[in-house]
């Protein structure tokens, strides 16, 4: 297995437009359900095309973001019979903006997340 090249300068000026336009993918999930879905499926198809990037490290981070938001708007909805569910959609609602101003900032700044 060889290790990954650093990406080409205009390939890594596109993986940074590509990582900004994700961002709004998933800040738009408040106004349509669709876009998330999106731009998950743009971080899968270009995931290998960040090898040895900061954009990597983004990508990733919208990923998680995407599946664990999913599976607690799933569980908070379940729950909403016991109506624990809107504290869990309240808290998930946070923690998503969280993580979408929290990564749009660092790849602002062109810093890895963590």
């Amino acid at each position: 297995m060889t290790e990954p090249h650093p990406a080409p300068p205009d390939t890594r000026a596109n993986l940074r437009t590509l990582t900004h336009a994700v961002y709004a993918l998933q800040a738009l999930a408040f106004l349509t359900a669709i876009t998330p879905l999106i731009g998950v499926v743009i971080n899968y198809v270009k995931l290998d095309d960040t090898a040895g990037s900061i954009y990597q490290s983004h990508f990733r981070w919208q990923i998680r973001t995407f599946w664990w938001s999913l599976l607690w708007t799933v569980v908070g909805t379940l729950a909403l019979f016991v109506l624990v569910g809107y504290l869990i959609l309240f808290a998930l609602t946070v923690w998503y903006i969280y993580r979408i101003v929290k990564g749009w900032l660092w790849l602002n700044d062109n810093r890895p997340m963590y």
